[in-house]
C-alpha cells in the first residue's frame, strides 16, 4: 500500500478534480499510504480509495491533508487554497447521487448552521451584558444628575456657587445622551443577533429531520419512497409546485419526487405559479428557479408572501447561480426556508421536500 493507486477510469469531472487535488496535497508529505493512514488512526485501503477518486473523503480528512503538510514544510497552507479544495470537495459531494453523500451533504449544512446558532447565541450574551452595563451606567447618572438638581432646586441662592462647584454638569448630560443612544444601538443588534439564533435554530432542526429521513430510507430494506405513505384517499395527497423555465428542469425534478406520495403541480413562470396558488390553497412545499425570464424566483416570492393565505407556504429555491453566502441570503431574505444548488443531489430534494410535506401532514392532522 505504498504506492498511490491510478485514478479510476469512470470518475466524473468533479471527482477527478478533488482526487488530483488530494493526490498533490499527499505527494508533498513524502510518505506511503499506509504510514499515513497509521499516523492517522485510518484505514489504508479507505485512504487509497479517497487518493484514486472512487470515495469521496469527509472535509475533515481534507483538513487534515492541509495541517499535516503545513507542519511538513513549516509553512502554512493560503486561505485560497483552502478554499480552491472546498470548491472542489462541495462540487464532487453534489455531484454523487449516493444517500452517503447526501448525508454527508446534510450533516456539512447543519454544522454550518449550528455554527451560526452559536455565535449568535454568543454575539447575543456579549450585547446583552454590554446593554445591562450601559443601563446601570445610565441609572449612576441619573441618580448623580437627580441630586445636583434637588440641591440646585432647593437652594436657588447658592446657585452660581453650585454651578462653579459642578462645571461638568453638562459634560454629564452630554455622556447620559451617548449613553441612551448607544442603548438603543446595541438592543437594536441585541434583537438581530437573537432572530439570527432563531433562524439558525430552526434550520438546524429542519436538516436534523432530513438526516432523519434519508437514514431511515437506508435502513428500510427493499423500501424506495423516503416515507411511508400517509393512510389517506387521492384527494387528501399534499401538493408539491414544481416552477422551472426548463422543461428538461421540470421533467428532472417530476422524476426525483414521483416515488414520494404526493400530487405534483409543475409550471414553467412565476406567473403560472401565482395563478397555481389561487387555484389551490393546500401546497405542502414549493420549490422554485431563482433565474427565470418576466419574473424571477426573488420577486415570484415577494408576491407569495404578501398573501395572507399562501404566506406560509414553505418555499425551496433550485438555482444554479451558487450556494455561496451572498445567494443563499438574499434567498431567505425572500422568504425562502431553503436554498440548493445546481446540479442537485437526488436524496438531498427528496429529503427536505419529505419533511416538509410531513409537516404539512401534522399541522392538517391537527386543525381537525
Amino acid at each position: 500500500m505504498g504506492e498511490l493507486r491510478p485514478l479510476a477510469d469512470d470518475l466524473d469531472h468533479e471527482a477527478r478534480a478533488l482526487a488530483q487535488a488530494l493526490r498533490e496535497l499527499f505527494v508533498g508529505l513524502q510518505v506511503s499510504v499506509r504510514r499515513y493512514a497509521a499516523r492517522r488512526l485510518r484505514d489504508a485501503g479507505t485512504f487509497s480509495r479517497y487518493l484514486s477518486g472512487t470515495r469521496i473523503p469527509p472535509w475533515d480528512v481534507v483538513m487534515d491533508l492541509f495541517t499535516d503538510l503545513a507542519e511538513h514544510r513549516g509553512t502554512a497552507a493560503t486561505p485560497e487554497a483552502i478554499e480552491l479544495v472546498r470548491g472542489l470537495h462541495r462540487s464532487a459531494v453534489q455531484n454523487s447521487g449516493s444517500p452517503r453523500h447526501a448525508v454527508e451533504l446534510l450533516e456539512q449544512q447543519l454544522a454550518d448552521a449550528d455554527r451560526v446558532a452559536r455565535r449568535s447565541t454568543a454575539h447575543g450574551d456579549v450585547l446583552g451584558e454590554a446593554l445591562l452595563d450601559r443601563r446601570h451606567r445610565i441609572a449612576d447618572l441619573e441618580v448623580r444628575l437627580s441630586q445636583l438638581e434637588a440641591e440646585w432646586g432647593a437652594e436657588r441662592a447658592r446657585a452660581d456657587a453650585l454651578s462653579a462647584a459642578a462645571p461638568d454638569l453638562d459634560g454629564l448630560l452630554r455622556e447620559r445622551d451617548t449613553l441612551e443612544a448607544e442603548v438603543g444601538r446595541l438592543s437594536q443588534e441585541l434583537g438581530e443577533a437573537r432572530r439570527r439564533r432563531d433562524e439558525a435554530e430552526e434550520r438546524c432542526e429542519l436538516l436534523e429531520r432530513q438526516l432523519e429521513t434519508i437514514e431511515a430510507t437506508q435502513q428500510a430494506a427493499g423500501h424506495h419512497a423516503l416515507v411511508p405513505p400517509p393512510e389517506s384517499t387521492p384527494q387528501t395527497m399534499p401538493r408539491v409546485l414544481i416552477v422551472d423555465d426548463q422543461p428538461d428542469n421540470l421533467l428532472a425534478m417530476t422524476a426525483v419526487l414521483s416515488t414520494l406520495d404526493q400530487e405534483l403541480v409543475a409550471v414553467s413562470s412565476g406567473r403560472e405559479a401565482l395563478k397555481a396558488l389561487l387555484d389551490h390553497d393546500d401546497f405542502a412545499v414549493i420549490i422554485m428557479d431563482v433565474q427565470m425570464p418576466g419574473m424571477d424566483g426573488y420577486e415570484t416570492a415577494a408576491h407569495i408572501k404578501r398573501r395572507s393565505r399562501n404566506r406560509d407556504v414553505p418555499i425551496i429555491f433550485l438555482t444554479a447561480m451558487g450556494t455561496d453566502a451572498e445567494h443563499s441570503a438574499r434567498g431567505y431574505a425572500a422568504g425562502a426556508v431553503d436554498y440548493i444548488g445546481k446540479p442537485f443531489d437526488p436524496w438531498v430534494l427528496r429529503a427536505k421536500v419529505a419533511v416538509f410535506t410531513g409537516i404539512f401532514l401534522e399541522r392538517r392532522l391537527h386543525t381537525r
